[in-house]
């Protein structure tokens, strides 16, 4: 647990000297705030953007900011560094994820201030749920690339899937029949709710098998590259 803290630690230092992983974290929660108060429609439904960007926020702050993690430091050959320090592989991912995923419940955190009551925890375990999914999904994007500038070519299709099918399936049927597999498209639904009784059987089956398909991908991508 000790290298995993120091991995932590190494992560915070590094972010805030990244500016590109840095401004991932707050671009949505300080978006959100901005639109919720300056923009109100008639018909609009109450508190439209805090859901609508919750969604975004999960499809694509953790995953670009894991992958970009992982590739960066594979490239600048820190992982080695770090192995002959007696950093294991699992030590370090689970110091990244961890890491990531506090910092965008933080995120989250700001966003949710326009949420009352058992809302607030209804939301919350909403994003985290969707933070560890898409984690998951970056780390597999970061191992499986050489260098930052793979990583962020095959990121983006997959952040682009992850972030808008939610909002283009609010405008388009077929859409919504294919989105309605994806992990972002559930969490979008449910935030819409907002109510644990809003909680179906098939929703917690298919964000299990997103969850379940994107840990064995992150197996499958570190049998083969390793954090090499």
């Amino acid at each position: 647990m000790k290298h995993v803290i120091i991995i932590i630690k190494k992560q915070l230092k590094d972010t805030l000297k990244n500016k590109t992983v840095l401004i991932q974290f707050i671009l949505f929660p300080v978006l959100t705030l901005i639109m919720e108060h300056a923009i109100n429609m008639d018909g609009m439904p109450e508190l439209f953007f805090s859901k609508l960007f919750s969604v975004m926020y999960i499809g694509m702050a953790p995953l670009t900011a894991t992958a970009s993690i992982i590739s960066e430091e594979k490239e600048k050959n820190t992982l080695r560094v770090l192995t002959m320090a007696n950093v294991r592989p699992w030590q370090y991912l689970l110091g990244v994820g961890i890491y990531v995923w506090v910092i965008c419940m933080a995120g989250a955190g700001v966003i949710a201030t326009g949420f009352e009551g058992e809302e607030i925890i209804y939301y919350m375990l909403i994003m985290a749920v969707g933070f560890i999914i898409s984690i998951v999904a970056g780390a597999c994007v970061g191992i499986y690339s050489k260098n930052q500038m793979t990583a962020t070519s095959v990121v983006m299709p997959v952040m682009m899937v992850f972030a808008f099918a939610p909002m283009l399936a609010m405008f388009n049927d077929k859409i919504e029949k294919v989105a309605r597999f994806i992990f972002t498209q559930q969490l979008r639904t449910l935030l819409d709710k907002m109510t644990f009784d809003s909680i179906k059987t098939d929703t917690l089956i298919i964000l299990v098998v997103n969850a379940l398909l994107m840990t064995v991908l992150f197996f499958a991508a570190f049998k083969r590259k390793g954090l090499e």
